[in-house]
């Protein structure tokens, strides 16, 4: 009987995930779509991201399942979770595209872009001088695999490059500070702050009013990690207020965000729907395939998540 494995993701199509796993498992694993599954009974992997809850409950003999992403905290927290390995992804081109986002990010408030777009909208010429890298800086909280990839691109840029972390470690062109007590200093001294800490429950509204209000008065807010790591009402009064200057926001604790929602029209904010970083089918297969035969070999599973911290 031919192993399954099942896919699902709303905003993922499953042909260009299909055809970029199958020449890796060798016609050894069948690959079928979540609402075209033809044996739920053979299925013995899942890759998904996000599915409806209930949805593992179909398939009694999972083994295996692959977010379809770095985050897990979603996942992680769900109810019908099988006692499995769950595995994220772990993917040089996803964290090239994280990194090549949060540049942009920081680029745009370097640069002023807000004012310019806010001034065309008005026809004016408004010029303002550019600052030098080196005269900005810029703070990344939460240094992991992404955050640390992204923190060293925008230090080789030459702005001075800061990272709140839990645990020292070495980062060319960036200073590390960790724990709680070096948060307000870092946050005082940043032009552009990054939010790129993992969604845990101490991270949950982590960035708070108190959080806002030490940052740097004029300062710009990025978000490329989980909505729910900000207290959003204490994120809009801040820009409301004019103590941010603006905002790049990917992620929202609730999406899509709702149209209703005051951030879709506060000044110098920059709203995206979640794509900062996706993962891309031809260069994330091998990874997945060579975990669906350790699975099936009896080998060592890679990428493995931990159910209680969420990541």
């Amino acid at each position: 009987m031919t192993d399954t494995l099942v896919f699902y993701s709303g905003p993922d199509p499953f042909d260009a995930w299909r055809d970029a796993l199958a020449p890796h498992l060798d016609g050894h694993v069948r690959i079928e779509n979540a609402d075209a599954v033809s044996d739920p009974d053979t299925v013995r992997f899942a890759l998904v991201w996000m599915p409806p809850e209930g949805f593992f409950d179909r398939f009694p003999n999972l083994e295996l399942v692959i977010n379809l992403g770095a985050g897990v905290d979603r996942l992680v927290a769900r109810g019908d979770l099988p006692d499995v390995p769950i595995t994220r992804l772990s993917d040089p081109e996803m964290g090239r595209m994280m990194a090549s986002f949060v540049l942009f990010a920081v680029l745009r408030h370097a640069r002023e872009i807000p004012h310019f777009e806010a001034a065309q909208a008005r026809r004016e010429w408004a010029y303002r001088h550019p600052r030098a890298a080196t005269d900005i800086t810029v703070a990344v909280l939460g240094l992991g695999e992404l955050g640390a990839l992204a923190a060293t691109e925008i230090a080789r840029q030459g702005f001075r490059t800061h990272g709140w972390a839990t645990r020292p470690r070495e980062l060319d062109g960036v200073t590390v500070h960790c724990g709680d007590d070096a948060l307000p200093g870092v946050l005082a001294e940043a032009d552009v702050v990054v939010c790129m800490l993992p969604l845990t429950p101490g991270t949950r509204e982590r960035l708070d009013a108190e959080v806002f209000a030490a940052m740097k008065p004029g300062a710009a807010f990025v978000n490329v990690s989980r909505g729910e790591v900000v207290d959003e009402a204490a994120l809009v009064a801040a820009l409301q207020s004019g103590h941010l200057s603006g905002a790049t926001l990917d992620v929202f604790a609730a999406e899509p965000l709702a149209p209703d929602h005051p951030l879709w029209s506060l000044p110098g904010v920059l709203i995206t729907p979640h794509l900062a970083s996706v993962a891309l089918p031809k260069s994330a297969a091998p990874q997945i395939a060579a975990n669906i035969r350790a699975v099936q070999t009896g080998g060592d599973v890679v990428n493995q998540v931990s159910r209680v911290r969420g990541y």
